[in-house]
């Protein structure tokens, strides 16, 4: 371990990659990276590893000397226990899929090695999760942020890489880190699709192959809006109207939420004078879909 951490390693190197579950492995691996003066790129990921996580990985690969995963199931920000239990496991596709990517290290703790005792310190973001996800999700981002700062905290990386697809969670976690001072810069990875533009996200498997078929409508509602708004729409209630009227098209789709928010603070906003967020989500049976894309009046 000790010799490809010195290196800073990995399938570049033609090593395999390093498992490591201890927070005290990890961190004496990654000083002999630091001492050999290379940056550290770290992917938090929850598992289950699919196309999203394979352009975090290649951004992070490119742009580090030395990539960390972090994989891990995290507890706190499940609002219920059975969908913390069903979470999909599969720690030796991901190692599989992680080498694939030429990642140097997978950090994998199991729960006790993350929450030794009782959690009593929580971080907290708020404002910015008053809508979208935060307003149906009471209690999750508190988790997302609490065990991303104990990420950042363990494996002190230069840079860390979050999804675009997951909008809200990126504005948080830029949030966190601009006011509390980490010494670490955010990349947004752009959202990657299947050829029908449905997002690629690990839920994706649940769905029917009735609901599959229905599914790319999401992100079809979503541009519908966008356009509306590139072509001088001002208004956000008549261009949320347009793909509400899309979606409406199949009766099989729950609405959760579809708003129109600034990209920075996740606000609905009263007016489109610049970029915004168009961000959904919808039910389809039992499998929650969220989608968003940035739009950009004509003349911004």
């Amino acid at each position: 371990m000790l010799r490809m951490c010195a290196r800073g390693g990995s399938l570049r190197s033609g090593k395999k990659v390093e498992l490591i579950s201890v927070i005290p492995k990890l961190r004496q691996c990654l000083e002999q990276v630091r001492r050999a003066g290379k940056t550290i790129g770290l992917v938090p990921t929850m598992g289950a590893l699919h196309q999203g996580h394979g352009r975090l990985i290649e951004t992070a690969v490119a742009q580090s000397g030395c990539v960390v995963v972090s994989i891990f199931v995290n507890p706190i920000q499940f609002n219920q226990q059975e969908d913390f239990e069903k979470y999909p496991r599969a720690l030796e596709e991901d190692l599989e899929f992680c080498e694939a990517h030429g990642v140097d290290i997978v950090f994998a703790p199991p729960v006790g090695e993350m929450y030794p005792e009782p959690l009593r310190t929580h971080v907290e973001v708020s404002w910015l999760t008053d809508h979208l996800c935060g307003a149906f999700r009471p209690g999750h981002f508190r988790g997302v942020t609490t065990v991303v700062a104990k990420l950042f905290n363990i494996v002190q990386p230069d840079r860390a890489y979050f999804g675009e697809k997951d909008a809200q969670q990126l504005a948080v976690i830029r949030r966190m880190v601009r006011d509390l001072n980490i010494p670490i810069a955010i990349v947004a990875v752009p959202t990657v699709r299947e050829g029908d533009g449905l997002a690629v996200s690990s839920r994706n498997v649940r769905l029917t192959p009735e609901h599959r078929r229905t599914a790319p409508l999401l992100y079809q509602a979503l541009l519908t809006v966008a356009q509306a708004i590139e072509s001088g729409l001002k208004d956000p209630v008549q261009a949320r109207a347009r793909a509400l009227a899309l979606l409406e098209r199949a009766p099989e789709i729950r609405l959760e939420y579809l708003e129109i928010v600034d990209p920075e603070n996740m606000q609905p906003v009263r007016s489109i004078e610049g970029p915004v967020r168009v961000a959904a989500a919808v039910w389809l049976g039992g499998t929650r879909l969220i989608d968003n894309v940035l739009a950009k009046p004509a003349n911004r």
